[in-house]
């Protein structure tokens, strides 16, 4: 039965075990790659799937440069730490997930029920925390809807950011957050599952 307003009251229905391994319990960071292309359609898929993640004022702020030309990849190496060049430039897809520490420009469009521009437009601190938070949130929601259509993901923080915006970002203004690559892992290039917190090491319920 619908409500009024139009939303299924039901609760939907909770992920099946294969589905959890396949994004969580299973999923690896993956430092070897297969020989093996990722269609510019599936790269629309990702972003067509995190775009609706939920952002604060759905403000949006991360920006995606999805790199998968190898004249990309150079422009990108000077940037890379030594323990990330070699994963990085094999890799069938690199993106850099930015910020743009001007998106709320956007908010008339994307939050149009109030003033929402003025919060950020007078607060520089608010903005700048804003686009910085909301956009590493974007960056996961990447990486969960690349697991979800079956790619691998490998996060990375080791590179210049100073040199990848530089690069890449010198006539917009956006700031590069993380890096992660994309594709279709090898098991060879994988270390020995590392542990995690216990739920009591980590949690409180107060």
């Amino acid at each position: 039965m619908r409500s009024d307003l139009g939303h299924d009251p039901t609760p939907p229905a909770p992920l099946d075990a294969a589905a959890l391994d396949l994004l969580f319990r299973e999923a690896r960071t993956q430092n070897k790659w297969q020989d093996r292309p990722v269609p510019d359609a599936t790269l629309q898929q990702i972003y067509d799937i995190l775009k609706w993640g939920p952002t604060s004022a759905n403000c949006s702020p991360a920006r995606f440069v999805f790199i998968r030309t190898k004249e990309g990849k150079e422009r990108l190496r000077p940037a890379l730490s030594s323990g990330n060049t070699e994963k990085t430039m094999t890799a069938p897809v690199t993106v850099i997930i930015a910020y743009d520490p001007h998106f709320y420009d956007h908010l008339p469009k994307l939050f149009p029920h109030a003033d929402a521009k003025a919060w950020f437009t007078s607060n520089e601190g608010l903005a700048r925390d804003t686009a910085f938070r909301n956009g590493t949130l974007q960056g996961a929601y990447l990486m969960i809807a690349a697991r979800s259509l079956g790619l691998d993901v490998g996060g990375m923080s080791g590179f210049d950011n100073a040199k990848v915006d530089e690069a890449f970002f010198p006539w917009n203004g956006w700031k590069s957050n993380f890096l992660c690559n994309l594709g279709y892992g090898d098991p060879a290039g994988l270390y020995g599952r590392l542990p995690r917190l216990t739920f009591d090491e980590a949690c409180r319920l107060e």
